[in-house]
């Protein structure tokens, strides 16, 4: 395949997103169609513009993204953007404007299309066809008459509360006009893409978010795929899911699964009720834009509130063994199977107080400052717990040390990013009645500052080192190279001390049960809390195990079995290529740091059969691996040429891990020197919580 300027463009963020990201762990992209049109619709939109970036390096292929045309007139985004073969988009909002005067419903019951206005020019402002549109996104409807200057009538009344309270205020509410725009354009690029055997890709919630369900999503996919089809027949259109799983998503150097589902096929049927126009035509596009949110749901975590988030992530935590790893693509399918049988179990009574019992825990957890991974059915205490302490701080004290210098030189770059991005969160969250807190624009923000004031500050550097270099007299060759020089050596010491300091929080971390461990008037208490959490994991366990059944047909809390490694499979870090992928090479070659938890054989499972005893397993191991890539590079696809399917094991039912034999006994580890505290977790986060644990 023929590089392109998209392909180099995709590397390029490959590598910002492999210093942004601790992992990016892809899932499922062995089902996606290799050739032949395909729309990828993606949910949860809760990353903004980080979202397209990290599918157009695991999805295999040379994705299209719509974009706002408003974007697209950016001198830098929009040449990034037409590199990235985007297509524009033109949205009405981008086109609206403040109405003159205020609105209100003078008769919400009998008459509730009927607007009046008060010192509104409606004539010469809007147009029959136009629509009329709410602050904060309360709502909008389009315009089927205008009887005078003060007064129309609107296609669909509105129905949320907020709106409702807004427009029957005796002072009325302001309002936007906002054009008709004819997108016949748009799709028609759309068409010429998909007719050519490209890719689409969407995200049909409309905009991004960081609230814990899918917003309703928007038919324009539906229009794109059905309205293809019936202009060339012998188009066959693929819609393929993307689940977007963010561990912290707003954060530095945190985590994410993304899930491919299976392929959608367009039936023919529905392509003929959409030719029929009319009320067929809505038919089909109801009936496509469900299958496509159900493909959405098999591929995201989703709970109605962000209380049943926690409590989810919390009930699956105490589920499986305590202290034993699972790669986060297995926790991200596990909280799904959580969060359906919740669903469908909510009302039974023993769920109910099971529930309570993990919401007081989690109080529990809170009042005595510990994360859930940091109880120790242990008890601690004596000179071993404090030889350990100690030990951890003499590490927490180097790494402090060994990062400090970087830390500082990166300071104004921290400062700037956060004070941008927070007020840039701000903004959103006003602008918006959808988004929580703006957390989706954090990650964007941090990243679009760090691409500009990265190479400035490096530059400023850089310009110091030439200033002493001719202060101090150096030769003429240092003077060049000097400069040059200590600017590469920021990049790359940089990338050191974020390693260095990531392993100093972690330490940082696994101090507090520690020390309060050793406090002799708190040791009962945490003892007790071990206690309790113990009888609450098997109270959980033994309800799971017996509701479970009830829903999934291949439910066996004993299904996972040890198998023996083939050899041929072993994977040499050593291997990887400093120009596929620049960071792992960095982490591989220079700094060795990588946790247990990138194993290549941690997500190789084997399932007995319970009707033949037969074994089967699958694994990420792909043709990439194969030629000797590194472990890390499922989830660090280059765009260049075919990328690994990073595909892990589908846990089947809830499955519960052997509590009798220890986790490494189930996953082998490749035998790479490792720096690792074996106590250190992170606690859930927003889109998902982490099981990654390292070892001291």
């Amino acid at each position: 395949m023929d590089l392109q300027p998209y392909d180099f463009v995709v590397f390029f963020f490959t590598v910002i997103l492999d210093v942004f990201f601790r992992e990016i762990r892809p899932r499922g992209s062995h089902k996606i169609p290799r050739e032949g049109p395909v729309i990828f619709v993606a949910a949860p939109h809760a990353n903004q513009f980080v979202d397209p970036l990290v599918l157009m390096r695991h999805c295999q292929r040379r994705v299209s993204f719509l974009i706002a045309e408003k974007s697209m007139k950016l001198r830098y985004i929009g040449a990034l953007a037409r590199a990235l073969n985007a297509i524009p988009v033109m949205r009405a909002q981008d086109l609206s404007k403040a109405g003159k005067g205020r609105i209100q419903i003078l008769n919400r019951k009998s008459d509730p299309t009927r607007v009046t206005g008060i010192g509104t020019n409606f004539t010469k402002q809007l147009q029959v066809g136009w629509q009329i549109a709410l602050p904060k996104d309360r709502g909008s409807s389009e315009i089927i008459q205008i009887i005078s200057d003060t007064e129309l009538i609107i296609k669909k009344e509105f129905k949320d509360l907020v709106a409702l309270e807004m427009l029957t205020k005796t002072e009325g509410t302001q309002y936007k006009c906002v054009p008709h725009i004819d997108q016949s354009e748009v799709y028609k690029s759309v068409f010429d893409t998909l007719n050519a055997g490209n890719c689409i890709g969407i995200f049909p919630e409309g905009g991004s978010h960081d609230r814990t369900e899918i917003l309703p999503l928007k038919a324009g996919v539906t229009i794109m795929a059905l309205g293809a089809m019936d202009a060339n027949p012998n188009l066959d259109v693929k819609i393929v899911p993307c689940g977007l799983n963010y561990f912290h998503a707003h954060q530095f150097r945190s985590r994410a699964v993304v899930e491919f589902g299976s392929p959608i096929t367009i039936t023919r049927d529905l392509v003929q009720k959409y030719k029929n126009g009319g009320a067929d035509k809505r038919e089909a596009c109801t009936k496509l834009l469900d299958i496509i949110y159900n493909g959405l749901t098999s591929v995201t975590v989703n709970t109605p509130d962000y209380e049943t988030l926690m409590v989810i992530q919390a009930g699956r935590r105490l589920y499986k063994p305590a202290h034993r790893k699972l790669a986060i693509s297995q926790v991200v399918e596990l909280n799904r199977r959580f969060v359906a049988g919740y669903n469908h179990f909510k009302d039974d009574p023993r769920v109910q107080d099971i529930r309570e019992k993990v919401m007081a825990y989690n109080q529990l957890l809170k009042y005595h400052g510990l994360k859930d991974h940091q109880v120790n059915k242990k008890v601690l205490g004596g000179k071993r717990t404090a030889g350990l302490f100690l030990y951890r701080i003499f590490l927490l004290f180097t790494w402090s040390i060994l990062g400090l210098p970087g830390f500082v030189l990166n300071l104004p770059l921290i400062l700037i990013a956060r004070l941008i991005s927070s007020k840039k969160a701000k903004e959103a969250v006003k602008a918006s009645s959808i988004k929580v807190a703006g957390r989706d624009v954090l990650a964007t923000w941090k990243l679009l500052v760090a691409l500009v004031v990265t190479p400035v500050l490096y530059g400023f550097y850089a310009f110091l080192v030439l200033v002493i270099s001719i202060k101090y007299n150096w030769t003429t060759k240092w003077k060049l190279y000097g400069p040059i020089l200590s600017y590469f050596l920021m990049l790359v010491g940089s990338y050191g001390t974020i390693r260095l300091l990531e392993t100093g929080f972690d330490i940082y971390r696994s101090l507090r049960p520690l020390f309060l461990s050793l406090l002799p008037w708190t040791r009962p208490s945490i003892h007790n809390l071990g206690t309790v959490r113990e009888q609450l994991s098997n109270d959980l366990t033994a309800l799971i195990n017996e509701l479970g059944p009830k829903i999934y047909a291949d439910f066996d809390a004993e299904r996972i079995i040890e198998a023996e490694r083939s050899p041929s499979t072993h994977l040499s870090a050593k291997n990887t290529s400093i120009f596929s992928s620049p960071i792992n090479w960095l982490d591989n070659q220079v700094f060795n740091w990588e946790t247990v938890a990138n194993s290549e054989y941690d997500d190789v499972f084997f399932f007995m059969d319970k009707h033949n005893g037969s074994l089967t397993g699958r694994s990420r191991t792909s043709s990439w691996a194969a030629s000797g890539q590194s472990s890390r590079s499922r989830s660090r696809a280059s765009s260049f040429g075919a990328t690994p399917s990073g595909e892990s094991f589908r846990v089947e039912a809830m499955t519960e891990l052997p509590r009798n034999k220890a986790f490494s006994e189930v996953t082998s580890r490749a035998s790479i020197p490792r720096l690792e505290v074996k106590d250190v977790d992170e606690d859930s986060g927003y889109q998902g919580d982490d099981e990654t644990k390292k070892t001291v």
